[in-house]
């Protein structure tokens, strides 16, 4: 299993009129600490397009325990849960700076081959970075 965090304040354009984090801002925090943790293992979604390889979300599920407000420091953890074959599976939870659990969220991506539109296997050099984790 291989985890990373990134660690970011709430911008006042991120909430509702209640103050909270509008819900559907958590997608692109997800983003975020996907490509960080990527990026933490030497892999770039850039690199991966240039090389013909897509990475669409094709599941998303999540789990609001408390809101987070502007101004919040929050920390994602996001954690590669199993080692990837057509798919790659992305946990996330999102802490506040007390440490409290605020959301908790999974993700499932595609790899696709972008000539093509259809599924692929996970690129031989992902593979590669992530095996050690997954001993």
């Amino acid at each position: 299993m291989y985890s990373s965090e990134t660690t970011f304040r709430v911008r006042y354009g991120e909430t509702d009129r209640m103050g909270y984090v509008y819900y559907g801002n958590y997608a692109q925090y997800f983003e975020v600490g996907r490509v960080e943790a990527l990026r933490g293992l030497g892999i770039s979604y850039r690199r991966m397009e240039e090389d013909g390889v897509m990475l669409p979300v094709a599941e998303m599920s999540v789990k609001y325990h408390r809101p987070a407000r502007y101004d919040d420091l929050i920390t994602v953890r996001t954690t590669i849960v199993a080692l990837p074959t057509a798919r790659i599976t992305f946990r996330y939870d999102v802490y506040d700076e007390a440490g409290s659990l605020l959301t908790e969220a999974t993700t499932i991506l595609v790899f696709v081959d972008a000539r093509t539109m259809r599924p692929c296997r996970c690129p031989q050099y992902v593979l590669d970075v992530l095996s050690d984790y997954f001993v």
